[in-house]
């Protein structure tokens, strides 16, 4: 695959807090199980729950503050991941914002041919939820059942980058969360960060700012 746009062979979107307006459902989904659990959720537990794999959450809930964390096969590790999932689908299906710009944005890659990938932390069943409210077919879709290992491991870009037929480099990933850039910057694609506030850019701010490989971020 070999793009005629700027060296960019594909646009590589995180899905939670970047495409959509999700982060603040996962953390009520995640609360919420927590406090089953006993536990409750302070700012020091943002880096294990945003932008991270289910499983992952999982296990910071079960880990106490100085074992190991729970091996990911036993039944409560198994019963608690069906619960974070459970809860955070019922929160998505009653509405999701859809971040501002994305589906112009969207659009104009749709209508300009550079081919779209979503590449997400959440698992399969979460993100065909979230699907028909983009309203965007993406060329491909890695949920987190796709690699043996998710963000901030790069496995997840890596793997993209390979079933489009391309390299990392020429790859811009568009990602919210340290997590997720860490990912997609170990793999060596752009970055572009985003935020909330400021919603995503225009097709043109991708193709005009340089958005060097490992690690940069425009």
């Amino acid at each position: 695959m070999r793009s005629e746009h700027a060296g960019l062979d594909a646009v590589l979107f995180d899905m939670d807090g970047t495409l959509v307006d999700t982060e603040g459902l996962w953390w009520q989904a995640t609360a919420s199980i927590a406090a089953s659990l006993r536990r409750s959720l302070g700012a020091e537990d943002v880096p294990y729950v945003l932008g991270r794999t289910i499983e992952d959450v999982a296990a910071h809930l079960l880990t106490p503050p100085s074992p190991a964390p729970p091996a990911l096969d036993t039944p409560l590790m198994t019963e608690v991941v069906r619960q974070l999932t459970d809860a955070f689908a019922d929160l998505i299906e009653q509405g999701v914002k859809v971040m501002p710009g994305a589906p112009e944005l969207l659009a104009e890659l749709a209508a300009t041919a550079i081919p779209t990938a979503l590449v997400s932390a959440s698992p399969r069943t979460i993100v065909e939820l979230v699907l028909p409210r983009l309203g965007h077919t993406f060329d491909l879709v890695i949920a987190n059942e796709d690699t043996a290992r998710g963000k901030p491991h790069p496995d997840p870009y890596l793997e993209a980058a390979r079933r489009l037929g391309t390299v990392p480099s020429r790859c811009l990933a568009v990602e919210d969360s340290p997590t997720g850039v860490a990912a997609a910057t170990a793999a060596g694609c752009r970055v572009l960060v985003t935020s909330p506030e400021k919603g995503l850019p225009s097709l043109t701010h991708l193709m005009t700012n340089d958005h060097p490989p490992l690690g940069g971020v425009g």
